[in-house]
């Protein structure tokens, strides 16, 4: 299982997990959830205390990974495997991401 925690804005607002290569679920933090200044970080993710889940890693995330020339030099300095999206999502995406989504590793 790996983790990230996802924070808007510089803001913890929830938890993405990977159970397995067809289990994932994205959760808000009840905290998120709770301040007057939450939303959602997506319009695929309504804010809801519900876990979102797919077989998959979610459309959303997926879209904030390099493409191409980028996205082999990065696997290659980060000894990734190039299918492991997963996996460069956690060590790719930490800052300088377009728009207010970052993503960090959290430590089990």
């Amino acid at each position: 299982m790996q983790r990230a925690k996802v924070f808007r804005n510089n803001i913890l607002a929830g938890l993405l997990t990977k159970f397995s290569e067809k289990e994932y679920s994205f959760i808000y933090i009840k905290e998120y959830l709770q301040s007057q200044k939450a939303k959602p970080i997506s319009l695929t993710f309504p804010l809801q205390e519900e876990e979102f889940k797919s077989k998959h890693l979610f459309p959303f995330f997926y879209n904030l990974l390099s493409e191409g020339k980028l996205k082999d030099i990065q696997c290659k300095e980060l000894r990734i495997d190039k299918s492991d999206d997963f996996s460069r999502l956690l060590l790719t995406t930490k800052e300088n991401t377009i728009g207010s989504i970052t993503i960090e590793k959290e430590e089990l």
